[in-house]
């Protein structure tokens, strides 16, 4: 369902970016790249930049809005040992700007899917922070971090938080072109940073490691965001799947008394 398609993927160099374009490409999808480093594998076409640079991303927005995608695949993030005003910055800030920017070049009846995470559970908690984030761009990260206390132990969950809200957000946004956003919440995953993952949360992540079976892989997560890419999922919108190997499951049901 994805041949001929053209779908844009950023963090396409490594983990779930790289697997989610390889898996596109098997299906026979024009996969163009976005990434700060070269992919090792074959994509059709690629485009390095730095998301920290505004002026390097509006260039790459205008480039891309030639390709009129059939899909974007929001996949580039940084883990939370970054410093606050970088994860605000690629996980949030010039995510948005990437996909605003693209939107009105985008095909009719095209998909967005956003990468969440399951750090983004109990964002209805979070709306104040999350609606001041709404008008944020470069420039005003730094500022914005110390204001509202994101701090380095919790940038990460807040731009996670704010990503699944945005989602719910633009359900409709864009539906009279046909247009969807979704996303999927993946639990802890093999990639290069889930050290990165450990390192930041600590015992909980530890806790959390000893109840699921396993850890994810990229090849769990990357058939999920090519479901929401595909004509299968046409009436899914505003939705986050959770890609976590039951771990949302566990805490919604212990979190209301059920075993």
């Amino acid at each position: 369902m994805l041949k001929g398609k053209k779908i844009i993927v950023t963090g396409v160099a490594s983990g779930i970016g790289a697997e989610t374009a390889r898996q596109l490409k098997a299906q026979g999808a024009v996969v163009i790249g976005v990434d700060r480093n070269a992919p090792s594998m074959a994509v059709d076409r690629f485009h390095q930049v730095d998301l920290m640079d505004e002026a390097a991303l509006d260039a790459v927005i205008e480039t891309l809005k030639v390709e009129q995608a059939d899909g974007l695949a929001n996949i580039a993030g940084v883990p939370p040992t970054a410093p606050p005003e970088v994860v605000v910055t690629v996980n949030l800030v010039a995510l948005k700007r990437l996909t605003l920017g693209l939107v009105d070049s985008l095909a009719d009846g095209a998909a967005i899917v956003n990468l969440a995470s399951l750090a983004g559970i109990g964002w209805e908690c979070e709306t104040t922070r999350i609606q001041a984030a709404d008008t944020l761009d470069h420039a005003g990260v730094l500022a914005f971090c110390k204001d509202q206390g994101i701090t380095p132990d919790y940038s990460y969950f807040f731009t996670k938080q704010a990503l699944v809200a945005w989602t719910h957000e633009n359900r409709w946004t864009w539906r009279d072109r046909g247009i969807r956003m979704n996303a999927v919440s993946p639990g802890p995953v093999e990639t290069p940073i889930l050290a990165d993952f450990l390192e930041t949360l600590g015992a909980r992540a530890e806790e959390d490691m000893k109840i699921m079976d396993r850890p994810g892989t990229p090849a769990d997560i990357a058939p999920v965001v090519l479901f929401l890419l595909s004509e299968g999922s046409v009436w899914l919108r505003g939705v986050n799947i959770a890609t976590d190997g039951g771990m949302r499951a566990n805490i919604d049901a212990t979190s209301n008394g059920l075993s």
